[in-house]
């Protein structure tokens, strides 16, 4: 076994870890991992990985799919096609049992021929003239599964590359057709056109053939800002360029490009805009006073695109939060706009015509406790434009696909088979007070017959943060990998899921609550939900895991630093751990808005005190306090980096905390996995060590 050897210094104690692939710092990551697999990876552990890949490989499980034409797209892995399929049928076939997919591209194929892995990142078809099919399409792959991705165009008849068609290099970018042989691209590819946030602070016009930077620029915004982000709207009759210039990440600039004339859509930055043909709409994060009216945070407005451009008219107020509803999504159908609503967490699903001075009626749901999601199918389809798409699904319902037309009941088109025993399996709702007094819900998944005698094993789960919502979810993997457990004394794993401020779940005000100097309230709000949990005797200290991923990792290790007498271990992964230098590494730059500036005295006051890294030491306990932790993140993950976690976890073990762990694999990016495999390893990798420390 490897054991931790420090190479501190008084001067920078940890700056050698900090460099992605310095020797010495890969070194001791290939150490930290070994140490870790050896302790982890035995026979009980494989098992546990091919029962959460047979899961994900499984070939009953939905293909969801998008209609483009005439046919539905689906990209798809499994067992034989690690990297994936893009793949395309009819409706008829789609329908059956057993589509007949049409292969455009086989990644595998392509590694095999290029003699290099590309991980498919999404495509962008371009638009045909009417009644002709789709030619052409932009493929994303990203090398690493990082958020840096090569654009490459694809011939859809062909099946194949199109030889000296456009090729994009590796960098953070984003592109759309504005014609056959033109693109709208924002591209990273080099220092002088790259913000402080590592993302395009220019919008260029891209002929065949020519280079990117070399390309004529229709927009540019300040290199301090986040990002220049834009696409054309190919939409017939409403053809434009959209820019964006996102200042921070919640409030931005939208413009639209009518005329040959860039004309800024003229709101508060903090009021979030996207268009729609002749619509535009409007969501505010703060009440916004506009001609007379005050609209309140966390609604949402219509306009007509020409009339708001001319005189500022907003026709109507379409939705109103309340103390515990709140705007989750939206989609347009031709005639109507389809709005997801939660109510406590509970979904609602609520149809506006666009066409009936906006009339409203409610689709009906069946069970509270199942999350719904809708989105139109085509739009633009004469005879399906009013045609949506419904997924409903649980924590322990498998997920059903349903497709209706507004205005008649939707009818079943797939539905997952259960991949777990859910037999004995309830799922409540309940409520914990946090420090201040809030209210703050979480689910719980627990054996009907659950002894309240604290000696269950759970696994809570927590984000909290840039207004996300944890919504319940069929997951088969954390079914197969958690809840099928069993302890020795026959007691059922517990998962809870947590809804502590940070997140959306309450609107823009439950988000606004936990910004910048009030995030302890989040933290505040995950510890109160454990010790609800032991106060109703549900679990004990020894007995309680969490989990949490990038910002959740932020979250888990403020659990560990700032609270680690409430868990008996954590798993923390791809985190934000070191407040001080997190705008330095990455992205970090670009979610000032969401925890502050450590470069501005005032700001680095309140984040030192969510700093894990710092406040291990400002806040110090018992080594022997701290619960166990496993620390983990990938090389490639480019979006937080790996620094931070790697520095975390030496200097836990700098401290003589002997029971925390570091996993460092190359691949994955922030999402930590690329394929099936590496997914049920990542995931069983998490649930054995929690499950060994409070079984």
């Amino acid at each position: 076994m490897t054991e931790h050897v420090s190479m501190a210094t008084d001067a920078d104690p940890y700056s050698w870890l900090e460099g992605t692939r310095d020797e010495s710092a890969l070194k001791w990551v290939q150490q930290q991992t070994a140490r870790t697999e050896d302790e982890l990876y035995d026979d009980s552990f494989r098992e546990q990985v091919q029962r959460i890949k047979t899961v994900l490989d499984a070939q009953d499980r939905i293909p969801m799919v998008t209609k483009r034409g005439e046919h539905y797209y689906n990209f798809w892995r499994d067992s034989e096609h690690r990297l994936g399929l893009w793949r395309r049928t009819t409706w008829q076939s789609y329908l059956t049992d057993a589509p007949q997919w049409e292969i455009l591209l086989d990644l595998d194929a392509l590694a095999r021929s290029e003699g290099q892995e590309w991980h498919f990142a999404g495509s962008t078809l371009l638009r045909p003239k009417a009644s002709e099919p789709y030619e052409r399409a932009l493929i994303r792959l990203s090398p690493d599964g990082g958020d840096q991705v090569r654009i490459r165009e694809f011939d859809l008849i062909s099946k194949g590359f199109v030889e000296d068609g456009f090729d994009l290099p590796v960098a953070k970018t984003q592109a759309s057709w504005i014609d056959r042989d033109t693109l709208l691209v924002g591209s990273a590819t080099s220092d002088q056109f790259t913000t402080r946030s590592t993302y395009a602070n220019t919008l260029r016009r891209v002929g065949r053939g020519l280079d990117i930077e070399a390309a004529p620029m229709l927009f540019e915004v300040d290199k301090e800002h986040v990002a220049a982000f834009g696409y054309f709207d190919s939409t017939p009759g409403f053809e434009r360029v959209v820019t964006t210039d996102a200042i921070d990440f919640y409030h931005s600039v939208t413009g639209v490009f009518l005329n040959g004339e860039h004309q800024v859509i003229e709101v508060p930055t903090d009021v979030q805009v996207s268009l729609h043909r002749q619509w535009v709409i409007f969501a505010p994060q703060t009440d916004w006073e506009h001609q007379g009216q005050v609209i309140a945070a966390g609604s949402l407005a219509i306009a007509e695109l020409d009339k708001f451009l001319e005189d500022g008219t907003i026709q109507r107020v379409l939705f109103v939060p309340d103390d515990s509803t709140a705007l989750e999504s939206l989609s347009f159908t031709a005639n109507y706009l389809l709005l997801t609503v939660l109510h406590h967490v509970a979904a609602q699903v609520r149809v506006i015509s666009l066409h009936e001075d906006f009339s409203e009626s409610q689709m009906p749901l069946e069970d509270p406790m199942l999350s719904v999601s809708v989105g139109a199918v085509d739009d633009e389809d004469q005879a399906a434009g009013d045609d949506y798409w419904m997924t409903v699904t649980g924590f322990t319902t498998p997920t059903t696909l349903l497709r209706g037309t507004v205005g008649s009941a939707a009818t079943a088109v797939k539905k997952s088979p259960e991949r777990f025993n859910a037999e004995g399996l309830s799922v409540t709702q309940h409520f914990a007070a946090s420090a201040d007094g809030t209210r703050v819900p979480y689910f719980q998944v627990a054996a009907v017959d659950l002894l309240l005698d604290g000696q269950n094993p759970v696994l809570m789960d927590g984000y909290g943060g840039f207004q996300h919502s944890m919504t319940p979810g069929y997951a088969a993997a954390m079914g197969t990998g958690w809840l099928t457990r069993h302890n020795e004394q026959g007691r059922r794993a517990i998962y809870v899921m947590s809804n502590i401020r940070g997140g959306g779940e309450y609107g823009p005000a439950w988000h606004r609550a936990a910004l910048r100097e009030n995030r302890h309230r989040a933290y505040e709000d995950f510890a109160a939900i454990a010790e609800d949990l032991v106060r109703r005797g549900v679990t004990s200290r020894e007995h309680l895991a969490a989990t949490g991923r990038s910002n959740g990792g932020l979250l888990m290790g403020n659990m560990i630093a700032g609270y680690p007498q409430l868990f008996g271990a954590i798993s923390c992964g791809v985190p934000l751990l070191d407040m001080q230098r997190y705008t330095q590494l990455a992205a970090g730059h670009s979610w000032i808005a969401e925890y502050g500036d450590p470069e501005d005295p005032e700001d680095w006051k309140f984040l030192r005190t969510f700093s894990p890294v710092h406040r291990l030491s400002d806040q110090p306990h018992p080594v022997d306090d701290y619960p166990a932790s496993l620390i983990w993140t990938t090389t490639s993950d480019d979006r937080v980096g790996p620094s931070q976690a790697r520095i975390m976890a030496a200097k836990m073990m700098d401290l003589g905390i002997e029971n925390v762990r570091y996993h460092e694999p190359e691949g994955g990016g922030h999402a930590g996995s690329t394929d099936n495999e590496s997914t049920a390893k990542m995931l069983a990798t998490s649930y054995e060590f929690l499950w060994r420390h409070v079984q």
